[in-house]
């Protein structure tokens, strides 16, 4: 008896989604709750679980087809039998005939056994870059699953097999004619789900907003004496490692108690106060930026902020970020720095009316006391919405967090 699978719940005010992947085959066995598709809806990529145990039957949808709440995108005959071994039987059957032509058959047979690895969509996206058959890459997720850290591991080990690479060697002339017809090659791709929304959410924010970035410096020798001093007993204690992330977090906090317009947003008529502090933080996750929300984040410890955001970081390596992970946010903090930049002005995420920037660090020449010294210095950007912040709270929010950095011991007594 065939059971519909249905496209779930996709969170508050989300109705529909773009199938991203099948990670399953018509015939392939699958088992109760064991994920057979993957939806990308405007902020996360979603897993749809097979709702009985069997075989999958039909794929109602296809990769890059928009799908509604409810809607039916497949079957599972349940209790069925995988219908895997029979194209082996067919191949078998028609080996004779296949024989004049032997170099099609090996690429399709690697092909099906490399598609029949279940694969996240960030998974399935770096493979396919790197060119890699999966079934050749041992996977320490969840029921064996790979990772992207286990793809990255075998990429750095130069253990992953290359895709199709033990049935092209008897083929090896067929690749000659390729290089002549490639130089000037160009590649069209549909964007995300994900990418779309980035796209229109920014480009409203820049028609909306009236977007004004304000900059400072920060003296980091303070916090990089704090974290080289205690690092190695705060992991042990608390078993996470102590960044910068904890620092400027809890700054943060506490300027958004003192600045509280910096914290506040516009809905229509009306200023909205927070007297709470959710902070989200942006990370980069395979189909683009997202931004997971660390809620109450002014009653957490720098190592409740670290653990916090660390989950936040693998979690969106491995696709599995949830709608819950992203909801809200009343103030926003992005570390271009991490990827090397020097200064930006980074864009506010609505509704929220500022956000904070952080760079690179890098020794320069400053002056302490008459003397021109060499410290570790950090660029800060607020980008705010000049609408509701005044250029006075912007500056004296961005110097309470430059105070705060520059002199570690304010976080504890609460200056």
């Amino acid at each position: 008896m065939a059971t519909e699978v249905k496209v779930p719940t996709l969170g508050e005010s989300v109705t529909e989604a773009t199938v991203g992947a099948w990670l399953k085959k018509p015939g392939d066995a699958v088992a109760l709750d064991e994920p057979i598709a993957s939806l990308e809806t405007d902020k996360v990529a979603v897993d749809v679980p097979s709702p009985v145990a069997g075989v999958l039957g039909q794929q109602l949808v296809k990769e890059g087809d928009t799908v509604n709440v409810g809607a039916i995108i497949a079957t599972v005959e349940a209790g069925g039998v995988a219908s895997a071994p029979a194209p082996a039987a067919a191949s078998a059957a028609s080996a004779p005939v296949a024989a004049s032509v032997p170099a099609p058959a090996p690429v399709s047979s690697n092909t099906e056994d490399a598609s029949s690895v279940t694969l996240s969509p960030a998974v399935r996206r770096l493979v396919l870059e790197h060119g890699l058959d999966p079934s050749s890459i041992k996977g320490t997720g969840r029921d064996g699953r790979l990772t992207k850290d286990d793809v990255m591991a075998a990429v750095a080990a130069g253990t992953a097999k290359a895709q199709g690479a033990a049935p092209a060697a008897p083929v090896a002339a067929a690749p000659t004619s390729a290089p002549t017809s490639s130089a000037r090659a160009e590649e069209r791709v549909k964007m995300t789900r994900l990418r779309q929304t980035v796209a229109k959410r920014l480009k409203s924010a820049q028609e909306t907003a009236a977007l004004l970035t304000t900059f400072n410096d920060v003296d980091m020798s303070a916090v990089i004496e704090a974290r080289n001093t205690y690092k190695d007993l705060f992991e042990k204690k608390h078993g996470v490692r102590l960044g910068f992330m904890g620092f400027f977090t809890k700054a943060v906090c506490m300027a958004l108690r003192d600045i509280p317009a910096v914290n506040a947003q516009i809905e229509g008529d009306e200023i909205v106060y927070h007297n709470y502090a959710d902070i989200s933080v942006a990370v980069s996750a395979p189909n683009g930026l997202v931004v997971p929300v660390i809620r109450n984040a002014e009653t957490m410890s720098v190592a409740q902020i670290e653990k916090t955001i660390g989950d936040f970081g693998k979690k969106a390596k491995d696709g599995a970020l949830t709608m819950e992970d992203m909801k809200g946010g009343t103030f926003t903090i992005s570390n271009g720095g991490v990827f090397g930049s020097l200064m930006s002005t980074p864009i506010i995420n609505p509704p929220q009316s500022a956000v904070l920037g952080l760079h690179r660090i890098e020794d320069r020449p400053v002056v302490r006391d008459g003397q021109i010294v060499i410290r570790p210095m950090m660029y800060l950007a607020l980008s705010y919405d000049h609408r509701l912040i005044d250029g006075r709270e912007a500056v004296t929010f961005l110097v309470a967090v430059k105070n705060a950095i520059e002199d570690p011991t304010r976080l504890l007594i609460d200056l």
